[in-house]
């Protein structure tokens, strides 16, 4: 069994990024958590949020030790779903109750897959993933990204993948 998780958001559930994300899932034999089957509010100072599926999905992320977050890059960022999930990190921060949860994520491996219209991910794409990822003191590894301007097209990513999917195998020992 896999000791990584992926989590998937995009616009378009079939597209370019999810089709690049089964592909990663398959190989490295992981399960994808579609975002948009979710019901995960954005974040509320007063946390009265706290009955939607973000603190689920938290428990279930807290079983791997490899979390790949997946989102085309949109205005040189995450997809507005994966903001409003990062976005809820805040409540392991603010709710004395969950920084105990809050401190488990800290040493697990964060990963980014990504697709976008240019040849390279957008160097402000990876920075904030690390920056808040190392933050919450997890690790991010690193991202495989995907140039789909002219669609999709997997075998002009085998390499990439299979760097990739070294990179988080040897990770997943934890």
């Amino acid at each position: 069994m896999s000791n990584s998780i992926m989590i998937f958001g995009s616009s378009r559930r079939d597209g370019n990024t999810r089709k690049f994300s089964d592909w990663i899932s398959e190989e490295l034999e992981c399960e994808i958590v579609d975002l948009a089957e979710l019901n995960i509010s954005p974040y509320d100072y007063d946390h009265k949020n706290r009955s939607d599926d973000f603190l689920e999905l938290i428990d279930k992320i807290l079983q791997f030790q490899n979390i790949i977050i997946s989102s085309p890059v949109y205005w040189y960022s995450v997809s507005a779903q994966m903001k409003v999930f990062i976005d809820r990190f805040s409540d392991l921060l603010d709710i004395d109750e969950l920084k105990g949860v809050g401190r488990i994520l800290r040493g697990k491996n964060v990963y980014s897959v990504c697709t976008s219209i240019s040849n390279k991910v957008a160097p402000s794409f990876e920075e904030m993933l690390r920056n808040t990822f190392e933050y919450l003191g997890m690790n991010y590894k690193g991202c495989v990204h995907a140039n789909c301007e002219q669609g999709y097209i997997a075998s002009n990513y085998k390499n990439d993948i299979e760097h990739f999917v070294k990179l988080v195998k040897s990770c997943e020992q934890g």
